[in-house]
C-alpha cells in the first residue's frame, strides 16, 4: 500500500469517528492523532493527512453541497458514514486540494469505498465523482 494511499485512508477513518461522534470539531485533531500513531507508524505522509482532514473541515458546506447535487436520491444524512466521508476527501482533492490529478483522486475514492464501504459503495463513489468530473470538464466548442 502506498504511503498517500494509507494517509487517505486514514484521513477516511478520522473523519468517519468524527462524523459517528457527532462531528465534534474541537476533538479531530486528537481523533487524527490517535489513528496516525495507531494505523501509520512511520508514515511518511503525515502532512498529507492532515491536509486531507483539514481541507475537508474548512470547505465541509461547499462540499456537502455538491454531494447534495450529484446524488439528489440520497439525503445527505442517509448516506453512509463511510461513504460521505469518501465522498468528502474524494471532491476536496478533486476540486479544491489542486494537488491531485482528479483521475486519481477519483481512482483512490472507489479504492477506498471498495476496501471500506459496502458492496455497492465503490459504484455509488464512482458515479457521484464521475458525475462531478465530468461536469468540470470544459465545454468543447465546434
Amino acid at each position: 500500500m502506498s504511503s498517500r494511499h494509507l494517509a487517505r485512508s486514514i484521513a477516511m477513518q478520522s473523519l468517519f469517528e468524527w462524523d459517528f461522534r457527532g462531528q465534534p470539531t474541537a476533538g479531530l485533531p486528537a481523533i487524527l492523532d490517535h489513528n496516525l500513531v495507531e494505523f501509520g507508524p512511520g508514515l511518511k505522509e503525515n502532512e498529507f493527512a492532515k491536509d486531507l482532514v483539514d481541507g475537508v473541515i474548512d470547505h465541509l458546506p461547499e462540499i456537502d453541497e455538491l454531494i447534495v447535487k450529484y446524488a439528489p436520491e440520497w439525503p445527505l444524512n442517509q448516506i453512509t458514514i463511510v461513504d460521505r466521508n469518501i465522498l468528502r476527501i474524494g471532491i476536496f482533492e478533486m476540486k479544491l486540494y489542486g494537488q491531485t490529478p482528479p483521475k486519481v483522486a477519483i481512482n483512490e475514492a472507489i479504492e477506498l469505498a471498495k476496501g471500506f464501504g459496502g458492496p455497492s459503495s465503490g459504484k455509488f463513489v464512482n458515479g457521484v465523482l464521475g458525475s462531478i468530473y465530468k461536469d468540470m470538464q470544459p465545454t468543447p466548442t465546434i
